[in-house]
This record gives structure tokens, sequence and C-alpha cells, in this order.
């Protein structure tokens, strides 16, 4: 992922909503959001060169996302892939704090990271760059992109308000009255949006400045590096809703899938 705005603890009925978009080169091998056949419980998209994921959601009332941390154009040099912590977390048992805080140990081996985790009580927010750091999220509203958790970058700031106003004028779930697709829309149209941010608002973070301008949208339209999905996560007491867009490289949206799943016992 590379941008992803969150509300935790905001509203009774949802106590967790996500919406994300994940930017990556078109020619990078991907599976669409589907079940794990290894771990049938555990539903999301994966990464096919590394074996890892974006974002992943379980039964179990487990939910992983994670996006890279920009600095600067010479390639990553760490030794495991990012997407393997928002796997190993997602299939795994432990709790988001005890996940998040065990990092301490192994945070550097991996790409740069920001991670959020959540074990069905708790949400936590890890990252290695510049430094470790792992802390509970405050309820509230949150975002980040391809640096610090909640740095107001245009695109986290335009992602939280679409967030915010979709929680102010959406009628409280129920098991009777559930969220429907159409409902849904004006989250995507907001991951959507393909605006470039003023010169005097973008980021430095060692890329340049037509290189920051490009990826300043919340949606990149690219032949070659651009936003391959976009995906909303809503969470109630009976269960997780993932759906997920996808966009072939000249931005047009080809398939949307969406998938709930019943929380179970462990």
């Amino acid at each position: 992922m590379c941008l992803i705005a969150i509300a935790w603890n905001t509203r009774p009925d949802l106590p967790l909503a996500l919406i994300a978009n994940r930017d990556e080169f078109h020619a990078r091998p991907t599976a669409a959001a589907a079940f794990d056949p290894q771990h049938p419980e555990v539903y999301g998209g994966r990464d096919l060169v590394q074996g890892g994921s974006w974002l992943l959601a379980s039964s179990r009332r487990r939910l992983a996302a994670v996006t890279n941390v920009r600095a600067g154009v010479a390639p990553e040099a760490a030794a495991l892939s990012r997407g393997w912590l928002v796997r190993d977390f997602v299939q795994g048992d432990a709790s988001a704090a005890d996940f998040a805080r065990s990092l301490s140990e192994t945070a550097q081996d991996y790409g740069r990271f920001n991670l959020l985790v959540w074990d069905g009580d708790a949400l936590w927010f890890a990252s290695n760059h510049p430094r470790f750091d792992a802390a509970p999220v405050a309820p509230g509203l949150h975002a980040m992109s391809n640096g610090a958790f909640d740095a107001p970058w245009p695109k986290s700031t335009a992602a939280t308000r679409t967030l915010a106003d979709w929680l102010a004028t959406t009628a409280p779930a129920s098991p009777l009255a559930p969220i429907d697709d159409a409902s849904l829309e004006p989250l995507f149209a907001g991951l959507r949006d393909t605006r470039t941010a003023p010169d005097a608002s973008l980021p430095e973070t060692g890329v340049g400045l037509a290189l920051e301008r490009r990826l300043s949208p919340a949606f990149i339209e690219d032949p070659q590096y651009g936003t391959r999905c976009s995906s909303v996560v809503l969470v109630d007491r009976e269960g997780i809703v993932l759906c997920e867009r996808r966009f072939n490289p000249d931005g047009e949206a080809i398939e949307t899938s969406r998938q709930r799943l019943a929380s179970r016992t462990r």
C-alpha cells in the first residue's frame, strides 16, 4: 500500500474502517483478493514475487496493512519483504502489541515499512524508518502514506477527509441493514482522486520535485507504475467486509470484489 486512512473507534457500529490504495509496478505479478489456499480463514491480495501481502484480513478478527517508506531513489538492500509482516501477523496468533514490539529485534532486516496490525481488540502501528518505533493507535482518524504516521501529506489529508465525511453521512450498520455496495462508492471515488498537489505542499523524500509531483495524487495513473487496486475494509461486531477494486495500466477499473468474513472463535 502507498496510502491508508483509518477510523479507529469513532463509531460504535464500525470500530475500525480503513480505505487504501496500493501503488506498484503494473508488471509485478499479483493475485487478486481471495482466500489463501493454505489458510482458508485469511482473505486478501498476494504478491506473487515474494509471497507476502499489502493487506490481509482473517475471520479470526485479525487485520494487517503495510506501506513502504520513501527515502531517496537508491534501491533498498533489505533481505526480507515487508509484505511478510502482513502475512505473518494475520496467519499467526500473537497479539497486536506483542507482534509490534517483537519487531524491535528484526525490523531493520525488512524493507522500510509502516505497519498496522489489529487483533480484534487493539490496533498498533510499527515502523523501521528512520528508526524502530511501535505504539498503540489512539482512537480517531489517522492516515499514512510513504512518510511518517499521520504526516500531513496532501493525499493523506484528503483520504482522511473522505473517510470522515463518509462516516458522518452513512447510517449505522446492523445485521438487518448492512452497508450495501452502492454506499461505498464515495469512498472509492475519494481514492480515485488524480489531482496533483501544489508544489508548496509536497513532502521532501529525496526523489526530486518532478517525481514528488507524479506521486502526489491519491490515485496514480501511469502505464509503468501506478495504483493497482483500491480497498475498503469495514469491521463491525459480526465480522469484516473487505472490498477490492482493481485497475489496469490505463487506470481503468476492471473488477471489484467484496467478501464478508464472519467472525469465528479461535
